[in-house]
């Protein structure tokens, strides 16, 4: 069973080289599992590669997400509050 956890921005993912090398990890079993089970892998190298998937994209969402708010904040806009929330 795949369990979608959210949208992964698969054109970030795919400029990486898709060389594949033998890795050595000392890893939590118990937290694989979980994340095996979480992100629906059928095997503990999906999991580790379906959460560096997940970690890259949502850096990527970060990076585009505080250059927008970098945008809006250097254009001189002036934004007001109108729910009276935020403090002068």
């Amino acid at each position: 069973m795949i369990i979608p956890i959210m949208y992964i921005d698969c054109e970030v993912i795919m400029k990486e080289p898709n060389e594949r090398r033998n890795k050595h990890l000392v890893l939590n079993q118990a937290k694989l599992k979980r994340a095996q089970k979480v992100l629906g892998a059928r095997t503990e190298t999906e999991a580790v590669e379906r959460a560096l998937d997940l970690v890259i994209s949502e850096n990527e969402r970060n990076r585009r997400a505080w250059a927008a708010t970098e945008r809006l904040l250097n254009s001189g806009a002036r934004v007001r509050d109108v729910f009276g929330r935020l403090k002068d």
